[in-house]
């Protein structure tokens, strides 16, 4: 072995083309490298080839130069609260290190090892240098973006002027801000640097995942981003990427379980340039961005490495570690590979037996809609601020709007009360920081640097679903904060839900609940489809010109037609019993009267004009006419796609308005048509009860269905002959009549005989505490609730299973 190389043989360390980034390497803690690399290798993780260089290798070179003692007099006056201080030191210590003369023998070792990169492929191999501080992501302790990254660097000269950089880095403002905030000791706290192959990505794709989804807290999926060109345009927030939801327990079981995938905007990509500037910016051509940049193959893929490396983390640690990693596709191989790992600090270890909960209390004008991070609720002056050298202008408890973030924003980002964001995703770094320090944040709200007024008062608001909103003025909200601990649940009595919106079911799906009972697919088809489902089927025969554009706008992409409905209705129902698993979710068909359809895109030319479409051609009775077979068959194949290929078999299905044996019976031999059989693979069919006709022959129902779900909203016109959209007969009764009681109390006596499941949908529990002691007394076996009312109508019905025994 060289003498150069013996002599550094702490400071460099070679790593395999198998293994991980540089998580295990920062401060020297180099232990558990073999380890980790020969258990990964088994998986098939790649990483590209090179080596590290460890955080001794920082420390040998301010001890080499003797500044320590300069660096620590220079930070003696500091000041974070003060802009200008901290730009100022922060420059200082900067220099100090950029001109500290670099130890011969650990340049020797790094342009030894560069070479042996050389020999593998070719004179002046492109390389990523990248850097981690061993404060930057320790487990009760974490700030992304700390130090810097450079990428392609070409030849001997340009990497020991990157390694440089990299370890001046150490002392960016950020970084600086942040150990001051946690009390670190500057000197103390080392910095390792990886000099990796790079990935050409800038000719494929490049992204960020993580092993839990960073909103909920949800632990069982896996949450990918995803855009052209080299990583840091996805990591900066420079481009709205595409997004991937795995769910992990059913991709162990061997499914491809994408329950959810939307399409970015992905407007700008990062390349190669040329030898004055190492990348550039560019435009995606419009082709390319209305298109996934990587395929469902390669997201499945990427969810299984970042299971195993979580697995990793997570037995190293002795407890769950879910991960925050960085991955590339290489455009050139068409290979994958991860480039960086590192703990999620912040949504892992939030307290989750207290539910926190922001109220809007009132809306005002609407400026401008982006994702919403996190869900809070921020309000304050509107700061508008396109270039971090105007940071000086940002005043505590301001609203930062921004085209986008990096590193050098976080000293302001830390004092504002909110952020939105031109462009960026879930994983970029506004998101990313703004959890980390738990404010609230909008991004890839498109024109929000243009649209918000300068100066004046906005409200930031993410507490409405997966779409933050900023309305105009200082809004007021409230903050209603629930110990779980304190929650009783009645125990004989299930204690269910009504939903039906997938963005916000992982967050919804941590009340304490058993399922859903009515999973409405109503909002999917309205919010996310748009489309009449036999315009669709026809869409060649589809007269309304105006509404073939809206089609063809909405459908870009789809050849067939009939595949976006398919897709977007899977994955919306996906999205729900992912996040309930293994927790039965019973799925409503589609329930749409006549005149709800008609308002659907193209619809109204296949749509009559019914005079009382509550009465008319709606439930059991459309699925089976011919003429609107070809729809149902299309929501029969996206049920039929969420049980048997995403494997979420706790799907089950709801026949709504049936109003006779002969149309149950015929729904069902459709559905067996199209693959859906009662009893395969645990599938189990329901019946609204919501006709005196389902009560009267409650019976014969029994005898085809597994159970029912009262519909006492339904049940209760049709038994006391009212129009319930009619607010002048709103008076004359409610499920709390006894009209209504005595039919519900039937078919309850009815289904106990015959051994069939029973329920309820709707607010009469929670409404009338007698009727849902009515309900308890007779035996019900699930109540389904809206979110709002689960905990409250909970404990009370556990206090009337008490007094009942």
């Amino acid at each position: 072995m060289p003498e150069h190389e013996v002599k550094t043989r702490k400071l460099i360390l070679w790593f395999s083309e198998v293994g991980i980034g540089d998580i295990s390497i920062v401060g020297g803690k180099n232990s558990s490298l073999g380890e980790m690399y020969s258990n990964l290798s088994r998986k098939g993780i790649r990483v590209p080839n090179g080596f590290a260089i460890t955080a001794e290798a920082y420390f040998y070179l301010l001890a080499h130069a003797g500044i320590q003692d300069k660096i620590k007099e220079l930070l003696e006056d500091l000041d974070t609260s003060d802009i200008h201080n901290l730009q100022a030191r922060g420059a200082q210590v900067r220099q100090l290190i950029l001109e500290a003369p670099f130890p011969a023998d650990l340049e020797k070792a790094i342009k030894y090892n560069y070479k042996k990169l050389e020999k593998q492929y070719g004179e002046k191999v492109d390389v990523a240098v990248r850097s981690s501080g061993t404060a930057e992501d320790l487990a009760e302790a974490s700030f992304a973006g700390q130090q810097d990254t450079f990428l392609n660097i070409r030849g001997t000269r340009a990497l020991i002027k990157a390694c440089r950089q990299c370890f001046a880095s150490m002392f960016t403002d950020r970084a600086i801000s942040y150990r001051e905030d946690q009390k670190f000791d500057h000197l103390s706290v080392g910095l390792s640097v990886t000099v990796q192959k790079m990935v050409r990505s800038d000719k494929g794709a490049s992204g960020v995942m993580f092993s839990i989804d960073t909103e909920s807290g949800n632990k069982d999926v896996v949450l990918i981003n995803a855009s052209y060109g080299l990583g840091e345009i996805v990591v900066q927030g420079a481009a709205s990427p595409d997004e991937f939801y795995i769910h992990k327990p059913t991709l162990k079981l061997g499914y491809p379980s994408i329950v959810s995938k939307s399409l970015g905007t992905k407007r700008l990509k990062m390349l190669y340039a040329g030898r004055s500037k190492r990348t550039k910016t560019v435009p995606v051509p419009e082709k390319d961005r209305k298109k996934f940049c990587i395929t469902d193959q390669e997201a499945l893929t990427l969810a299984r490495w970042a299971m195993v490396i979580e697995d990793h983390y997570s037995h190293l640690a002795g407890h769950r570690r879910p991960m925050d990693i960085e991955w590339a596709k290489d455009g050139i191989s068409g290979e994958i590979f991860i480039v960086q790992a590192r703990p999620e600090t912040v949504i892992s270890r939030r307290n989750e037996q207290v539910l926190e909960e922001y109220v809007l209390e009132k809306e005002g004008e609407l400026l401008v809609t982006g994702y919403a991070v996190g869900t809070k609720i921020g309000s304050g002056r509107a700061s508008i601020i396109r270039d971090s050298k105007y940071i000086s202008q940002f005043q505590k408890g301001d609203v930062l709007v921004t085209h986008m973030t990096d590193p050098d924003w976080e000293p302001i980002m830390k004092i504002a009360s909110a952020i939105v964001t031109d462009e960026g995703g879930r994983t970029s770094h506004a998101a990313i920081v703004s959890r980390e320090l738990g404010i609230p944040a909008i991004v890839g709200a498109a024109g929000a640097t243009r649209v918000i007024p300068p100066e004046k008062s906005i409200t930031v608001c993410c507490s409405q679903g997966d779409i933050g909103k900023v309305y105009a003025g200082k809004l007021p909200f409230k903050v209603k904060q629930t110990s779980l601990e304190k929650i009783s649940r009645p125990k004989k009595t299930q204690i269910k839900m009504i939903f039906g919106t997938p963005e916000l079911a992982f967050k919804v799906a941590q009340i304490p609940n058993d399922g859903v009972g009515l999973a409405r697919e109503e909002f999917i088809i309205n919010s996310y489809i748009k489309i009449h489902p036999l315009a669709l089927v026809n869409y060649p025969n589809v007269s309304n010109n105006g509404a073939k554009r809206k089609i063809d706008k909405l459908t870009f992409g789809y050849d067939d037609k009939k595949k976006y409905y398919v897709d977007k209705l899977s994955y919306g129902i996906a999205t729900i019993a992912a996040a309930f698993y293994p927790r039965e979710v019973i799925v409503r068909l589609v329930d749409f009267r006549s005149n709800e359809y008609a308002e659907l895109i193209g619809g109204k030319q296949f749509e009559p004009d019914e005079r009382n479409p509550m009465i008319g051609w709606r439930g059991a009775s459309r699925y089976i006419d011919p003429t609107y077979r070809p729809a149902f068959d299309l929501e029969c194949q996206a049920l039929k796609r969420v049980r048997d290929e995403m494997g979420l078999t706790n799907v089950k299905v709801m026949i709504p308005f049936c109003r006779t044996i002969e149309e149950g019976k015929h729904v069902i031999k459709i559905m067996a048509e199209n693959g859906l059989k009662r009893g395969v693979n645990g599938l189990e069919f329901y019946v609204m009860c919501e006709i005196p006709s389902n009560v009267v022959l409650a019976d014969k129902f029994a005898e085809i269905f597994d159970g029912f779900s009262i519909g006492s909203n339904d049940l209760t016109q049709l038994t006391l002959g009212l129009d319930r959209d009619s607010g002048r007969l709103a008076h004359l009764g409610n499920e709390n009549n006894l009209a209504v009681k005595r039919l519900i109390a039937d078919v309850i006596k009815v289904a106990k005989k015959h051994k069939r499941k029973i329920g309820i949908c709707g607010q009469g529990p929670s409404d009338f505490p007698d009727f849902a002691e009515f309900l308890v007394k007779h035996g019900i076996d699930s109540i389904s609730l809206n979110p709002d009312v689960i905990l409250e109508t909970g404990m009370r019905l556990a206090k009337l299973e008490k007094k009942q025994t």
